[in-house]
């Protein structure tokens, strides 16, 4: 198979939604490839193939529950559907307990993006005018409250940002930007 099912859209969602039956991970996968793609198209990257494995990040979350195998046991599937080796290991790379060094921009992109684009919906879900008028200093002040989106991890957050090489409240900015334009998809109340 060639390198265009990397590409293809349409057959990352169906592959999603194969394995994926739950609305809030499907719209986790939505929000994370809509800040993967901003970050693809500022940075001058092939916004599709970027935007395709965001989408995938988390598609064997469902059969495959736990850490013991989440992402890894998914690999096999996205190569068996002919997904090549560097969008495997760029997936992979998202999980910090597989100790995948992140070499390319695309796997920090991901990484960066998963954890704070969850956060970022979260955000927007108890807002009466969801991502319209969110800021960074907004979402800052509910990453300090452990209650809030509870399962978001802090570290990841902010490590994220580190590799990336970008400043926290820029990158909260581009994810809230990434987001917006996808609310209805996102289930956000729309300002």
């Amino acid at each position: 198979m060639t390198e265009a099912i990397t590409r293809d859209r349409e057959a990352a969602w169906s592959l999603l939604c194969e394995f994926t039956t739950s609305e809030a991970l499907r719209r986790h996968a939505l929000a994370v490839e809509a800040a993967v793609r901003a970050y693809a198209r500022r940075d001058g990257e092939d916004e599709e193939a970027w935007g395709c494995v965001a989408l995938l990040h988390d598609f064997d979350y469902e059969i495959h529950p736990d850490l013991d195998r989440h992402p890894q046991d998914g690999a096999p599937l996205l190569r068996a559907r002919g997904y090549p080796e560097w969008f495997v290991r760029a997936v992979l790379s998202h999980a910090n307990h597989l100790d995948v060094p992140r070499e390319t921009r695309l796997e920090r992109t991901l990484y960066a993006c998963d954890e704070l684009a969850g956060f970022v919906h979260a955000c927007g879900l108890v807002r009466p005018a969801g991502l319209e008028g969110l800021e960074p200093a907004s979402v800052r002040k509910k990453l300090k409250q452990k209650s809030f989106a509870a399962g978001v991890n802090r570290d990841d957050v902010r490590e994220g940002a580190e590799q990336l090489g970008v400043d926290l409240d820029a990158h909260i900015t581009v994810v809230i930007a990434a987001l917006r334009p996808h609310a209805a998809a996102l289930g956000l109340p729309q300002g």
